[in-house]
């Protein structure tokens, strides 16, 4: 590579056209070499002229030629440099840089091409290095000298510096867009302009505000086993940034990836490095304990991070990164027009936009970021021409008057699907349209989408169906032996009341054979011994009766009475065929061979005992009979001992009973007890039994009454593990839950769960209004009904059938203390020098009336002498003989507003204006003074006193230097020379012509609330003119500028530096080097013998204040819709303007006619006034356009004055003042006086609500509002507000009570759940999530001042909780810190409080105990499969048909709001058939199929954020699956076939064949095999043998 040359003139012209990129790595180390020796001699050489710009002011002037074209970019890709370079014209050296540089193919590269610091080191493997060829690495991030370039021999630590500078363009630092250029660092922002301090924001949006994603962090804890190896952390989306995960414990991390085309990989990451997966750089460490994966993102696939088991211990795993949001609302474009004539109406709509596949989908998906607002539906009217008629046109009527909105309408519920165990009902829902003559038809739905659509299906009957409850089986009717035992069964309802509706089918039976373990002394019975006793009677009635139901059944009435009053009888009673008819709910009679099964008897034989003295007796071969004869009953019947009874307790020590029995002596059959003698009755015999300690048991506690009457109450009961020792000592320990059997009966259960009643419920009482004297406090009172998932649904008020509760009341029904009232100052004694002022003062006490009264002295506290009399202070007096000064000191201000348009080091400026600079410039602020000494003047920066520093210099001569402007000296410099004042307003501009925001650093905050208290206390006091203030101030002084009075200006400076058609010269002085790097500019010199020369390119911009007011106030009475398009006209022809100045006033061969209008771009000491005049005389042309108003919002005029005391007894004041009462004001007269068109309404509220006039609050004429006899109920905020058709504006005003103290309240709500700090005044709510810190503001004011005293829960705060000014500062609130903060203001006239009630939100988490939402769970389907939502999901399986119960376990506060979805899609939009239970927690899936599993989610969310857990339903079926072949019948042959295996299978696993029964099998068909001809054999026959084939 060659360094062209060439020489023109005799100069020496180089040129280097590079391009790292593209050349070998040979020529990059070349290149280098080349690329200084071309630089280093360019700065005494000259160019051709063709190649050069036309030469700027600044040019000429340093005698600098133009500057030449940008070279070619250092770099085809990765972000390069380019050059461009300039020629010095003088004999001499030149001020200043040759070169200038900027940014270029600021594109990304692509993989193959490889790090460009790597290709520079491998640039020297062909060189020796010490006699030695070595491979070179790239060594980066060099904090020394990122910019040389140092490289490390490949296998070796030898690390050589080969070149001192890398190439222009290459990165300072691996993470960073910082370049190199020279040798030098750059700082390169997000935006790749040089010099730029933009950076991405979290979501990696340059400049951003992070709104594009959410941060996600988490843990997740591991439950691996040996038979579940692996498990899911956490799925990261596509796009995700700054991701991290720390695991620890034994398990590994692992990956699985997805890319947007569906190729997946999984990537196992088994030792420590930087690893590509799927174009995304994974940053993994292992360590013995733990290990850590980074990944900057964004993520070019969706990434599954797994964990996999390795150990006995369990492993957590915490992890964080940001999410991107990548649905979005869309607005759609308006629906076609309602009416094709006489006005209509249409809609827009919006629809949720998937921004990475740029496809729509459904609206959940963007529900499922809270950040998402839904946009409301925009609504225009359209189609306004006449419709044509045969009388000519119909009159056009406004739609909303008679065209009413469309509206959903929705026909009555059907008939519930089920009547018991919950069922659907559904009912159809339309969009209907009523016309004028009231008839309604159906229209598109798209009309109605205004409003949210109604639900079309609910659940109903969702009470349990009645169910058979089986008692306690009675004793076994034996002692011995084998007998029976009984027990009651019923049919129970959900009310638990005996009803019909349960199946026969399914009913228990009632009797059942049971064994007695003691021997029997008599022959074993063969069969069973019946009952005698009531036992069986009871059983026996309740087997045999039945109850009508909707099936036709026998129906049995009760037996008569025995035929018979003793011995053996016949009992009837009538049995009919009856069925039970639903519509009526009454019962028919059936012919019965209309009742299927047996019919129940009729008629049976009863025995009534014996006869006289006849005794029955039994034939054996009549078994029903009774015994003929007569016998001795004392012979025949006998007491025997028959066993013992069952003993009475299984454990602990129980009694068992020897069974004493009348028996037949000769048959040994039982007897009835009156046919023994009972006077040989035996003796009762008692034994103890199974003394042994109980096992351990759980004693559970009775039911506690139902929490709630209606609307799913629980019930609590005790359940404990007990161990009995000893029933007989009542001996009984309890012990731990673990040692009782599992699982532990459930301690809670649902109860009353069905809607409640409309009824009226009622908030707290709020504060009163007033600490006493008779106050109001009120509450909010809303008509809900509680439903029977625990939720409540707010009705209108006329569904509430009692009277509505009161919603005020009265408070604070006493008389307030006795206090004192003082009047105004008095004037100064004294006309100059030191005097003395007094005031009077009255005790008054305000009655529980609310009525002001004057009582005797005596009962108000004493009150100090400084109350009543201080001194006073006015102008020195003129000494005897000596005339006294007239003139009051003057400031000789000047206005004009300064732009600075490129970098210089120092300015020189006056004060009286405002000036927009650039950063780093040096800045003398002069104060030229008439009548007063310089030394004496002082300075202040936005209402502090300034002080000389090292950054700031206040100099003795008048004027203020401050060193290399930075963002922080933004703001107002006030100069002060005695009474007079001006004012001077400094804002920066940035290097992309943006005006740089403030900082508001914590001192200027608190310096600001300081400011903010200090004027409260202020306006407490009577106001006292100042004299030469407003007498004898400047004419800035007397219109009272203000500290933001530059805000008019901001927004024209910031589009004239936007304006696009500044000429080529201008642009570039504003893209010219840093001022370090410039000739220093004829400001610094202030040499008054300078050479002249050429004027150069004024680098200040000086636009004359008042010029740019007018422009302005014409501007502001311009139309809405045209005010936008004139703001950018201005702003083009201010540009214009200047820029044909600043070249008429640079060319002195413009004839005078062409330079009548002269710039108003000028030099700091050459100003040129004439622009001024020039724009004066096109704002008149512009200005006498029509005397019509334009339309114009309201604004209230603001006056700084103070409140002028018209009398003793009659104040007068404007808005923006503070009126303190006094004992002799009779009149208090607030002005507001507002401009706009049309003309704005006028209305006055107090403390935030609207002012009621009455005989002493009147509105006058003029909209001013005046106070007559004004009592404490009138202190407080008065707030004017001004309004018309295109906007408001407001203004208050503070009226005091004079000594008694004044707090300023507000009464919002704060919400936050993402700020770290919030800040409120007093008297609001602030609900907040843990950790971020609340500042609750107390501003109060009192003469004297008032003492602030925090208290929360009425007990007062220590001082640790304070901040000065009277504020509170909570750090890092959790919920100890939750309560009422009140704030006492207090002086010796009274006292006053406010309170703020701070709330903590928890956002949705799972609770740490299940125990009761598994007992809900238990209560709700005790025989039913239920499973817990997680957040990483869980997993049921179940089979087809079953009903299943899924739980979500939440907790919250407020309590979330549970939403449940199926695969994405809500769940009411889906044919699933379900009901939601205990307020959302609980999800009821019946009859479950294919269409039924899948994942169930189940988003939680309140005011603190979002949860979402899941779990998924598989159901498990049966089928026949073709398997492989059996093996071939035949090897060869042609005669071979193959049977496929037909296999049932669930679930992939084999199963019995009769499982399959009822499913299609799948044809089989047999399949050729093995067809070819079989090899040659040898086979004999009985001649001879020979090789024979087979035919």
């Amino acid at each position: 590579m060659t360094c062209p040359h060439h020489l023109i003139g005799g100069n020496l012209i180089i040129g280097c056209t590079v391009d790292p990129q593209r050349v070998h790595q040979v020529q990059l180390k070349r290149l280098r070499t080349f690329k200084d020796a071309c630089f280093g001699v360019l700065t005494n050489l000259s160019f051709p002229q063709s190649s050069r710009t036309a030469r700027s002011e600044e040019d000429r002037d340093g005698q600098w030629d133009a500057w030449g074209p940008w070279s070619e970019c250092s770099r085809t890709c990765g972000g390069g440099a380019s050059y461009s370079l300039r020629r010095c014209l003088s004999n001499k050296s030149c001020e200043g840089r040759n070169i200038r540089y900027r940014t270029c193919s600021n594109v990304d590269c692509p993989p193959e091409a490889g790090d460009f610091r790597a290709q520079q080191c491998s640039a020297h493997n062909d060189v020796k290095h010490h006699g030695q060829y070595y491979e070179w690495l790239p060594v980066s991030n060099d904090p020394d000298n990122p910019c040389s370039l140092k490289c490390q021999a490949k296998g070796t630590t030898l690390v050589v510096e080969l070149a001192p500078k890398v190439l222009d363009g290459t990165r300072c630092y691996t993470e960073s867009l910082d370049m190199c250029i020279s040798g030098l660092c750059q700082i390169v922002g997000c935006d790749h302009q040089l010099g730029s301090t933009v950076k991405e924001d979290t979501c990696g949006v340059c400049h951003g505000d992070g709104s594009t994603c959410r941060l996600v962090r988490g843990q997740y804890k591991s439950q691996l086993s040996a038979t579940k190896l692996d498990d899911t952390v956490v799925a990261i989306p596509y796009g995700s940034r700054h991701i991290r995960l720390v695991l620890k414990g034994p398990d590994h991390l692992y990956l699985e990836t997805k890319t947007l085309q569906g190729v997946k990989g999984e990537s196992s990451l088994s030792a420590t490095g930087t690893f590509l997966v799927d174009n995304s750089s994974v940053d993994f460490q292992k360590f013995p304990d733990k290990e850590i994966l980074r990944m900057a993102g964004p993520l070019t696939a969706d990434f599954i991070v797994k964990i996999r088991n390795s150990g006995p211990a369990d492993s957590t795993v915490q992890f964080i990164f940001y999410q991107p949001i990548i649905h979005r609302w869309r607005e759609t474009d308006f629906f076609p027009c309602s009416a094709t004539c006489g006005g209509g109406y249409q809609l827009t709509s919006a629809e949720c936009y998937d921004l990475r596949s740029n496809r729509m989908v459904a609206d959940q998906y963007c529900h499922y970021y809270p950040e998402n607002v839904k946009p409301k539906p925009q609504l225009q009217e359209c189609n306004l021409d006449p419709c044509p008629a045969s009388d000519g046109y119909k009159q056009i009527m406004p739609y909303d008057l008679y065209h009413p909105l469309p509206r959903w309408e929705a026909t009555p519920w059907t008939a519930c699907s089920s009547s018991c165990g919950g069922g659907i009902q559904s009912r159809a829902v339309s969009c209907v349209e009523e016309d004028i003559q009231g008839h309604v038809t159906s229209v598109e739905e798209w009309k109605c989408m205004y409003t949210p659509k109604m639900p079309i299906v609910q659940p109903c009957n969702i009470f349990d169906c009645p169910k058979w409850l089986a008692q306690e089986w009675s004793p076994c009717t034996v002692t011995c032996g084998q007998g029976l035992r009984y027990r009651v069964v019923l049919c129970m309802d959900h009310r638990g009341t005996h009803a019909g509706g349960c199946s026969p089918k399914a009913k228990p039976h009632i009797k059942e054979e049971c064994v007695i373990p003691t021997p029997c002394y008599k022959p074993k019975e063969k069969l069973p011994v019946e009952a005698k006793l009531p036992w069986y009677k009871q059983a026996q009635e309740l087997e045999e009766g039945a109850v009508v139901s909707e099936e036709p059944s026998f129906i049995p009435e009760a037996w008569s009475a025995c035929t018979v009053t003793c011995g053996v009888g016949t009992q009837v009673r009538t049995v009919r065929c009856q069925v039970l008819l639903s519509f009526s709910q009454s019962v028919a009679d059936l012919p019965v061979d209309e009742c299927d099964g047996p019919r129940p008897a009729s008629q049976r034989t009863c025995y009534a005992g014996p006869c006289g003295g006849d005794t029955p007796a039994l034939h054996p071969e009549e078994p029903d009979g009774l015994f003929g004869g007569l016998q001795d009953l004392e012979d025949l019947y006998d007491w025997e001992y028959e066993g013992l009874t069952k003993c009475s307790e299984p454990c602990g020590g129980g009694v068992q009973e020897a069974v004493v029995s009348c028996l037949n002596r000769q048959s040994r059959e039982p007897a009835d007890e009156s046919l023994c003698v009972t006077s040989r009755r035996p003796p009762q015999l008692r034994r103890s039994c199974n003394v042994e300690p109980c096992p351990a048991r759980w004693e559970v506690g009775k039911w506690s009454p139902c929490g709630l009457t209606c609307g799913v109450g629980l019930q609590t009961r005790d359940v404990h593990c007990s161990h009995l020792l000893s029933r007989e000592m009542n001996e009984t320990v309890t012990l731990a839950d673990e040692l009782c059997p599992q699982p532990k009966p459930s301690t809670v259960q649902a109860c009353n769960r069905f809607n409640c009643p409309p009824a009226w419920y009622s908030a707290q009482w709020q504060l009163c209004s007033r600490t006493c004297g008779g106050g109001i406090q009120k509450r909010e009172v809303l008509c809900k009904q509680r439903l029977a998932d625990g939720s409540f649904l707010e009705l209108p008020e006329t569904f509430c059938p009692t009277p509505k509760l009161d919603t005020q009341q009265a408070c604070r029904k006493d008389d307030c203390p006795s206090e004192w009232l003082l009047s105004d100052w008095t004037a100064c004694s004294t006309s100059c020098g030191e005097g003395t002022q007094t005031r009077s003062a009255i005790c008054r006490r305000v009655l529980k009336t609310g009525v002001s009264t004057v009582v005797n002295s005596t009962l108000c506290p004493p009150l100090p002498f400084s109350s009543s009399i201080r001194p006073c202070m006015l102008a020195t007096c003129a000494r005897p003989g000596r005339p006294s000064t007239k003139h009051s000191p003057y400031i000789a201000a000047v206005r004009k507003i300064y732009i600075q348009t490129r970098r210089q080091r120092k300015l020189h400026l006056v004060v009286g204006g405002f000036a927009y600079l650039l950063p780093k410039t040096s800045v003398v602020l002069r104060c030229p003074t008439r009548r007063f000494r310089k030394p004496l003047i002082t300075w202040e920066k936005d209402g502090q006193h300034l002080i000389s520093s090292a950054h700031v210099t206040v100099a003795p001569f008048g004027y203020l230097k401050i060193h290399r402007l930075k963002p922080s000296d933004a703001g107002t410099y006030t100069c002060s020379a005695g009474p007079a004042r001006e004012q001077f307003v400094l804002k920066l501009v940035g290097g992309n012509r943006k005006l740089v925001a403030r900082p508001l650093s914590p001192r200027s905050e608190e310096e600001a609330l300081a400011g903010r208290k200090a004027s409260a206390h202020e306006a407490l006091r009577t106001h006292r003119p100042q004299k030469g203030i407003l007498a004898h101030g400047s004419k800035g002084e007397k219109r009272g500028l203000a500290a933001d009075a530059g805000s008019p200006y901001d927004e024209l400076v910031a589009r004239l530096l936007e304006q696009g058609g500044w000429p080529g010269e201008l642009l570039a002085s504003w893209e010219g080097p840093d001022s370090a790097e410039r000739n220093v500019s004829s400001e610094e010199e202030e040499d008054g013998n300078a050479e002249p020369g050429p004027l150069p390119l004024p680098v200040t911009v000086a636009l004359e204040q008042a010029r740019l007011d007018r422009l302005l106030r014409n501007l502001s009475l311009q139309p809405e819709e045209l005010r936008d398009v004139a703001s950018k006209h201005l702003v083009a022809q201010l540009a214009q303007e200047v820029f044909r100045s600043l070249l008429e006033h640079r060319d002195p061969r413009l004839k005078p006619s062409e330079r009548a209008a002269p710039a108003v771009a000028v030099h700091p000491h050459k100003h040129v006034s004439g622009f001024s005049s020039s724009l004066r005389s096109a704002t008149s042309g512009e200005a006498g356009g029509g005397s019509r108003r334009a339309p114009r919002k309201p604004t209230i005029l603001r006056k700084i004055s103070a409140a002028q005391q018209l009398s003793a007894s009659e104040v007068v004041t404007h808005l923006g003042q503070t009126v303190a009462l006094a004992s002799g004001t009779l009149s208090v007269l607030l002005h507001c006086e507002a401009v706009g068109s049309p003309r704005p309404t006028i209305s006055w509220a107090r403390n935030g609500e609207s002012v009621q006039f009455s005989s002493r609050i009147l509105l006058q004429p003029d909209d001013s509002l005046q106070i007559l006899a004004p009592v404490e109920a009138d202190v407080g905020f008065y707030t004017c507000n001004a309004t018309n058709a295109l906007g408001y504006d407001s203004v208050s005003i503070a009226v005091t009570l004079a000594g008694k103290p004044l707090i300023k309240a507000s009464r919002v709500t704060v919400i936050n759940t993402e700020e770290p700090a919030v800040t409120v005044d007093i008297g609001s709510t602030v609900k907040t999530v843990q950790g971020v810190n609340v500042t609750i503001h107390c501003q109060v004011a009192g003469v004297p001042e008032a003492e602030v005293t925090w208290f929360k829960n009425k007990s007062k705060l220590a001082s640790p909780h304070h901040l000065h000014e009277g504020s509170l500062l909570l750090m890092n609130v959790s919920s100890s810190d939750q309560g009422l903060y009140s704030c006492r203001a207090a002086n010796l006239h009274g006292e006053l409080t406010e309170s703020t009630q701070l709330l903590l939100l928890e956002p949705p988490r799972v609770p740490t105990q299940l125990e009761d939402i598994r007992a809900l769970l238990s209560a709700t389907g005790p025989n039913l499969p239920s499973v817990l939502t997680a957040p990483l999901g869980t997993r049921l399986v179940l089979d087809p048909g079953n009903s299943a119960l899924l739980g979500c376990p939440i907790q919250g506060h407020p309590t979330p709001n549970i939403t449940w979805f199926h695969e994405g899609q809500p769940i009411a939009t889906l044919g699933l058939t379900y009901s939601i239970l205990a307020a959302g927690q609980i999800l009821q899936v019946a009859n479950l199929s294919g269409g039924s599993q899948g994942e169930f989610r189940c988003l939680a969310q309140n005011e603190a954020g979002v949860l979402v857990q899941k779990a998924s339903l598989v159901i498990q079926d049966y089928w026949w699956s073709l398997d492989r072949l059996a093996t071939c019948s035949a090897s060869c042959g042609h005669r071979g076939v193959q049977q496929p295996r037909l296999r049932c299978l669930r679930n992939s696993t084999e199963v019995s064949p009769e499982h399959c029964e009822g499913k299609v099998r799948p044809a089989v068909q047999p399949v050729a095999c093995n067809r070819r001809d079989c090899p040659s054999r040898p086979f004999t026959r009985s001649v001879s043998g020979h090789c024979a084939l087979p035919s």
